[in-house]
């Protein structure tokens, strides 16, 4: 999408901290972190949502969540824990329309979220 924040650091228009990348899959750092480690795993290709998503191309989901467990692990979040996030919707606070999950860590995270 033209006009798409996640599209144009995919496209290399705006930088990002990478931690991984491949050729659908990329990670980078939260520019406004909410916890210690958070880090924003993405789909290269621009789907609006998880349920997109899920309905066009299942198996890039599965993979892109693979993706994020290998990044917890190389982070050392295993061992401690960490939560993923994917917001969809206006009420799920969704900001940003490309699919996303945050992975967040290294700090005891609240329950309920929100």
């Amino acid at each position: 999408m033209k006009d798409c924040l996640f599209c144009k650091i995919v496209n290399k228009e705006i930088p990002s901290d990478v931690v991984y990348e491949d050729e659908q899959v990329l990670a980078f750092k939260d520019i406004n972190p909410q916890a210690p480690v958070h880090v924003l795993v993405i789909t290269k290709a621009h789907y609006e949502n998880l349920a997109e998503a899920v309905r066009a191309d299942a198996g890039l989901v599965a993979k892109t969540l693979a993706v994020l467990a290998g990044i917890a692990k190389e982070l050392g979040l295993e061992e401690t824990g960490h939560r993923v996030v994917a917001n969809t919707g206006k009420d799920g606070y969704q900001t940003v329309n490309h699919l996303h999950f945050h992975l967040l860590g290294r700090r005891k995270l609240g329950w309920p979220p929100g």
